[in-house]
Formats: structure tokens, sequence, C-alpha cells
């Protein structure tokens, strides 16, 4: 039996894990609107840590995304323009 799609069939590209550290202000809202903009941007995460503490002003996600080349660098400039993100850094 063949099964023909009328849909075309987009090209694939590999998609690579990649670790990274993200510091953020606000606490746990500074933290909960990093995992919103990974949620938005469809990013796939394999893990999410988060590193909130009281009474100290910045806290961190780890988080392991799978990004394609091209996303990558679009990747760190989303995060970097969310308000409470201080910086993005590959782990």
């Amino acid at each position: 039996m063949t099964v023909l799609d009328d849909s075309p069939r987009t090209t694939w590209t590999p998609r690579t894990p990649r670790r990274h550290e993200i510091v953020t202000t606000g606490g746990i809202e500074g933290v909960l609107r990093v995992g919103d903009a990974l949620r938005a941007g469809g990013y796939p995460v394999r893990d999410f840590n988060a590193d909130v503490r009281d009474g100290v002003p910045y806290s961190s996600v780890t988080c392991t995304v799978s990004l394609t080349r091209s996303e990558e660098v679009a990747f760190a400039e989303l995060m970097g323009t969310l308000p409470a993100v201080i910086s993005v850094e590959p782990c």
C-alpha cells in the first residue's frame, strides 16, 4: 500500500541539545518569564532547573534546549531582550 501526502514536505534540519545558563533578576517572576519565553518561542526544552534564593538579587536558570544552527543566535538574542535577563551563556 502506498500513502500519498498532499502537503509539501519540509526540509529536515538537525537539532543539537545546547545547555545554557540564564541569569535573571526579579526572583521567581524573572525565572517564570524565561520559562514563558521558551514556551512561546517553541523551543524544545529537555531540562529546566531554576535556582532562586531569598535575599539574593540574582537567580539562574539552567536549561538544555534543542536548537538548529540558525536558531542559536536568535535564541540568545530573544532571551537577552527579556527585561529580567542579565546574561545568557552556553555551558
